[in-house]
């Protein structure tokens, strides 16, 4: 039997929500994945497929066009994205990420601009933060935003940015003070159309193919001063203040990641046979995989621990930098192991676990590597 889907407390009452977005993964997403590994993005219309049915801006207020749900809305969407195998649509970045930076910190009148579009699909978001010289040190980006008139004017350049080679609004981290160090950076929405804004390449990645992860560069790009959100300087306080909710889906992903391949494993253990009988009869296959089931059952109640915290107002910069920090050693872990069971084939692109293999590897990187989680843990200890 594969493990059960979760039956976390946090997602009661969300059956509608989950099988909702169970049928678009397996419908929209799951049979296209190898069509958008080889061109590195997915279809622009996905976006607005996704909008359509409701699956876009979940936990954004009804007032601004969302949903009117909670991270728990999307945390079941994240899942069921996860257990379906896909790693192309770029929707936790969209949805969990881009959309509340503009619902905590952009103006009234931007609000109700963007977050309708957000929610309709006619609008993808992207955030740029990294640097091709600047990675976790987030102080230490380079890109400029000097004020003249009623305008930014921004130069610079930003890699390995998720949803950039389809974004229509990129939110982007800059210093408008140079010499004030983390007090020096803001954040400015940049729509992509503007005079100046340019996409370098999409990406050549070990794993997450079809994600269209892309360069952008800013030439004396002139935005309305109106885009900034909320004040000049805040800019890494509001990444610090969104930081644990970035990292607690990348846990969320994680946990629904190592489930799925567990349940892979055993399916295929039990149907392969060596020597005359299923390898799942073999003391190691059993000994390996129910090692793996235990990883999973641990993990997914600190996942659950945490989400709740969330859902409270009360998950911590520690807490979170914990749970990604545990569920993404532990995924890359379990899935090695599900792989070896596989043998030969497991080292085949078009096995499921093969993917999971290279895609899973990105998790202990993205969003502040393990090494920053534990630099972030020890502070508080």
């Amino acid at each position: 039997m594969p493990l059960p889907t979760p039956k976390s407390a946090w997602a009661e009452g969300l059956d509608d929500v989950r099988e909702l977005a169970r049928t678009f993964c397996q419908k929209e997403l799951a049979p296209n994945e190898e069509r958008w590994s080889a061109q590195k993005h997915v279809e622009r219309e996905l976006w607005n497929k996704a909008g359509e049915v409701g699956l876009l801006a979940l936990s954004i207020p009804e007032e601004y066009g969302g949903g009117g749900g909670t991270f728990a809305h999307e945390a079941v969407l994240y899942e069921e994205q996860a257990r379906s195998g896909d790693s192309a649509w770029g929707v936790t970045v969209h949805n969990g990420i881009v959309a509340h930076y503009i619902l905590a910190y952009a103006s009234e009148e931007k609000k109700r601009e963007w977050l309708p579009k957000f929610a309709s699909g006619e609008m993808v978001g992207a955030i740029g933060m990294t640097e091709p010289g600047t990675g976790s040190d987030l102080q230490g980006i380079k890109t400029r935003a000097v004020r003249d008139g009623d305008y930014y004017v921004i130069n610079g350049a930003k890699t390995f940015i998720t949803n950039g080679g389809l974004a229509d609004l990129v939110v982007v981290a800059v210093k408008t003070d140079p010499d004030a160090g983390a007090q020096g950076v803001s954040l400015i929405g940049v729509p992509t159309d503007t005079p100046g804004f340019r996409r370098g390449r999409v990406l050549d990645k070990v794993g997450l193919k079809g994600q269209d992860t892309a360069e952008l560069f800013f030439d004396d790009v002139r935005v309305p001063a109106a885009n900034l959100l909320g004040e000049e300087g805040q800019g890494f306080i509001q990444m610090m203040q969104q930081l644990p909710q970035e990292r607690l889906i990348i846990a969320v992903t994680a946990v629904a990641g190592m489930e799925a391949a567990i349940d892979q494993t055993i399916a295929y253990t039990k149907e392969r046979t060596a020597f005359g009988r299923p390898i799942f009869k073999f003391q190691n296959t059993k000994f390996k995989l129910a090692e793996a089931a235990t990883e999973a059952v641990v993990a997914r109640a600190f996942l659950d621990q945490c989400v709740e915290r969330h859902l409270r107002g009360e998950l911590d910069v520690q807490g979170a930098a914990m749970a990604k920090l545990w569920t993404t050693e532990r995924v890359n872990k379990v899935v090695d192991d599900c792989l070896q069971l596989f043998g030969g084939y497991g080292y085949m692109t078009e096995y499921p676990i093969a993917r999971a293999w290279t895609d899973v590897r990105i998790n202990r990187i993205f969003g502040g590597t393990s090494e920053i989680m534990k630099e972030v843990i020890s502070r508080t200890l």
